[in-house]
């Protein structure tokens, strides 16, 4: 497994010293090296160093997620943000996805906001040994058997929740994502469908190569909601 998924962190400390302007324009470089989940829907990602919202983390800068609203946009930002975590903690940063966060300054985007990343030199230790990790049992959250479905476990989710099931089928792997009842849609829903991207990064990560569809055959979940395959 990808090593860094194994010792990977939100981080929620950080040296509020905003980074060099070399290190900054190496994050916007990788920006525009992501690989999106659905080509075909439009964002942007901007730098900002304010931010606003519930639960804030104090932070010298911080991603801003903006997207067309389609289906599987929420999936989509995951998917790419998910990338951006795995990179700041490959190269000495710390990030944490704040699901209640928006943007404290003007964007150039006009795109409605999805999601908030904060990211910086970190104040704490950047990364933790793999028994640290408090995640469900693969019995949980999956059926069948495949390596990667561990990559999926391991990836962060808003509370920890883990609101998602994998089923592992000859070499395929079918994503769901939990149905939530009205009360708790009102809240997490959109979160609950930018970790399944998440979770989908991790898997892609582990993926000689990897290409994700919606497939006709993909067996039903009572309680979820088909994402599509993973092949």
């Amino acid at each position: 497994m990808n090593e860094l998924i194994r010792k990977r962190k939100s981080v929620r400390k950080y040296d509020l010293t905003s980074l060099d302007a070399a290190t900054l324009e190496t994050v916007r470089a990788e920006i525009g090296k992501v690989k999106p989940l659905y080509p075909d829907i439009k964002y942007s990602i901007e730098i900002v160093s304010k931010s606003k919202g519930l639960f804030g983390i104090k932070a010298p800068h911080y991603l801003i997620f903006t997207s067309d609203v389609k289906d599987g946009c929420l999936e989509n930002i995951g998917f790419i943000g998910q990338q951006l975590d795995l990179f700041f903690s490959a190269n000495g940063l710390g990030a944490c996805w704040l699901g209640a966060s928006k943007s404290g300054e003007k964007l150039e985007s006009n795109l409605p906001h999805v999601i908030a990343m904060a990211f910086g030199k970190p104040a704490a230790p950047l990364h933790r040994e793999l028994s640290a990790f408090k995640r469900k049992p693969l019995t949980a959250i999956s059926e069948g058997s495949d390596p990667r479905l561990e990559a999926a476990r391991l990836a962060p989710s808003a509370m920890n929740m883990q609101n998602w099931f994998f089923i592992a089928d000859n070499g395929k792997i079918h994503c769901y994502y939990k149905k939530l009842n009205p009360l708790l849609g009102l809240i997490y829903d959109k979160m609950v469908r930018v970790d399944m991207g998440i979770a989908i990064c991790h898997i892609e990560t582990e993926t000689e190569d990897f290409s994700f569809v919606k497939a006709d055959d993909a067996p039903t979940r009572k309680g979820y909601i088909y994402a599509g395959t993973v092949l």
